[in-house]
């Protein structure tokens, strides 16, 4: 049988919010399978809710607009709107390079300030 999937799917248990009638109803779920495009959840109690969601994941900060696209019992199969999460893998390499160079900014800084304490301290003893 050949995967039907655009992105590759990783096994999960992460904990999970789905947010629904514009926020207005939530129920907790656990995050079972997730990938770019979509995840499998479990939801805590047996019940409806519309086709429109939004799946937030606290352990990693996301929340993302879902459409419902499948159910079985307690498990149902979501599909996120776009392709990509918000703040995408180019923004984030982005950020990280910036906070490198930050990072060695103020670790050059912070070796130049005891350089200097040093020296100072050399001269009031002497």
């Amino acid at each position: 049988m050949s995967e039907r999937r655009a992105s590759k799917r990783q096994k999960s248990f992460l904990r999970g919010v789905v947010y629904f009638d514009n926020g207005r109803g939530s129920m907790d779920c656990l995050v079972r399978d997730f990938s770019d495009d979509g995840a499998r959840i479990i939801l805590s109690e047996s019940v409806i809710v519309p086709d429109a969601v939004k799946l937030h994941i606290p352990q990693r900060a996301q929340t993302r607009d879902a459409r419902i696209q499948w159910r079985r019992g307690d498990e149902i199969g979501i599909a996120f709107a776009g392709a990509k999460p918000v703040g995408t893998n180019s923004e984030l390499a982005q950020r990280i390079v910036e906070l490198e160079n930050e990072i060695a900014m103020l670790q050059a800084t912070i070796k130049r300030l005891r350089r200097e304490k040093a020296g100072d301290d050399g001269i009031e003893a002497a």
